[in-house]
């Protein structure tokens, strides 16, 4: 990918770095390993841009999903929860940005009390809020090509959806199916990425990029202060 003039090179997701979170052994068991994503992290257009990050704490990345299928799913994402910022009882969100093509968010809270869908297509912004775990699923036949803002300082925690051998429900050509190992999981949430109403008050719009956020003092800072902003998380799913 080329990014401010530049050719990347990504961070690549392959298919048996997932093989503990696939829903379709049998068809795990035939299967070469082949490149799944890529994940192209930490980018800036400028300079002047990247020490803003810097100032900020956080990271921008785009990472990009070919279609395909893993057996009978659609293929995926490792899935990920977040931790506490450090000295709270809050973890750190996510905000999503799709640029081109339809994804599906899965997002489950820790107990698995709420599991949530959130269908998106180009333009549409989703905020994962603190104390979920995200899935995402390129659920089309065209590549999915995504940006995310995240706090820079902190490790995503995959053990909690490996250890439960993926998420609390899989996409599949017939439909969502119920991982068998999670039978505490609520009944799944079907719900639109937010509309534009919902996202001024994060000062976002559908169909306005991201990305110059970063220059605007503060307006990122439920980032990674998400315990002084609870507040702008409430309605979003």
């Amino acid at each position: 990918m080329e990014f401010s003039g530049k050719m990347l090179t990504p961070d690549v997701r392959r298919l048996f770095d997932m093989k503990d979170v696939i829903l379709d052994q049998s068809w795990l068991a035939g299967a070469e390993d082949f490149e799944l994503y890529y994940m192209y992290r930490d980018l800036s257009l400028s300079r002047a841009d990247k020490e803003k990050l810097l100032q900020q704490d956080l990271r921008y990345d785009i990472t990009i999903i070919p279609p395909n299928r893993l057996g009978c799913e659609y293929i995926k994402t490792a899935g990920h929860y977040h931790p506490l910022v450090p000295g709270g009882s809050v973890t750190y969100p996510e905000l999503y940005e799709v640029i081109e093509g339809e994804a599906l968010y899965l997002l489950q809270n820790q107990d698995l009390s709420d599991v949530v869908a959130v269908y998106a297509s180009a333009g549409d912004k989703v905020l994962v809020p603190p104390g979920y775990g995200h899935i995402t699923i390129n659920r089309s036949n065209k590549t999915l090509k995504m940006a995310n803002y995240v706090a820079r300082n902190f490790s995503s925690l995959y053990d909690p959806i490996r250890e439960n051998g993926g998420g609390a429900y899989f996409f599949t050509r017939d439909g969502w199916i119920k991982n068998i190992r999670c039978p505490e999981a609520a009944q799944l949430r079907r719900v639109e990425a937010p509309d534009s109403s919902s996202l001024r008050k994060l000062g976002l719009a559908k169909g306005r990029e991201m990305y110059p956020l970063l220059r605007v003092p503060g307006l990122l800072d439920y980032m990674t202060k998400p315990e002084k902003h609870l507040e702008l998380f409430a309605g979003l799913i």
